[in-house]
């Protein structure tokens, strides 16, 4: 901010103004990759969840209808966003390669996208690091941000990555979905890893979320904080979004009626 300050006086009386001014800054539209994890862990159960013929939806599930979600929301916020989706599994591998701001072609890829059937190795990122640096380079040239959504299901295999530590021109998001930790799991040393890699290689303030219990509200819930433009975030240390109904119900004044009552009461 610029800062204008100067003293005059009137009638013996002297009093301060101040103006102050913000430089004005461009928002960049965003091309997002959205990349999805189908290692067969992908395929767990979640609960309280049920899809259209009464089968328990999957993490992929529940995964394809949050981006389904974001996207939609995403573009009614601003219609030039674009898209494309890729997998990880032993390698990376393209679902829809060309960057889209439609809808449908999101549907197209969720319905293209299925799990691995056999169980990946250690995961490397590199590849997916390397093909976010070259796609980052023509969104720039574009006038245009890059930012890749990785959603991670493994709860034992950390992933690795090998790439330098001074090139940063994407912003990377993780939305974590893990197994709650036992003998064969070890999900807080895997996220742990994924913050590595996020603070390794993120361009603008990126944000890792997590989720144990298998609930797929949850899940919805935080994929819509990163409707969050990298250029207009906070800190994730200062999010303090999305706020409990019920924690914010016991807050209300005790004077509201039974008609005003919160829904989570009713």
């Amino acid at each position: 901010m610029d800062g204008i300050e100067g003293d005059s006086s009137n009638s013996g009386n002297s009093r301060s103004r101040s103006r102050y001014s913000l430089k004005p800054s461009r928002i960049c539209n965003e091309d997002i990759l959205l990349c999805i994890d189908i290692d067969p862990q992908c395929l767990v159960e979640m609960k309280g969840a049920t899809g259209p013929n009464g089968r328990p939806l999957t993490r992929l599930d529940s995964i394809k209808q949050a981006i389904i979600l974001f996207v939609n929301a995403k573009l009614t916020i601003n219609p030039q966003h674009r898209f494309a989706f890729a997998s990880l599994s032993n390698s990376l591998s393209w679902i829809r390669k060309d960057f889209s701001n439609e809808i449908d072609s999101t549907i197209a890829a969720m319905r293209a996208l299925s799990a691995s059937s056999t169980a990946a190795t250690q995961p490397d990122l590199t590849n997916l690091f390397r093909l976010a640096a070259h796609e980052a380079k023509k969104s720039r040239s574009q006038g245009r941000i890059f930012r890749v959504i990785l959603f991670y299901c493994r709860s034992a295999e950390r992933p690795q990555h090998q790439w330098p530590v001074n090139q940063k021109v994407f912003t990377l998001d993780v939305m974590y979905l893990h197994d709650k930790p036992g003998p064969d799991n070890c999900p807080q040393e895997v996220y742990d890893t994924l913050v590595e890699a996020l603070e390794h290689v993120s361009e603008y303030e990126g944000y890792i979320l997590e989720s144990g219990q298998g609930l797929a509200r949850i899940l919805f819930r935080q994929v819509l904080i990163l409707l969050s433009h990298p250029q207009q975030r906070c800190i994730q240390e200062y999010i303090d979004i999305p706020k409990s109904i019920a924690k914010k119900a016991s807050q209300v004044d005790p004077m509201v009626t039974e008609d005003c009552a919160p829904i989570a009461s009713q």
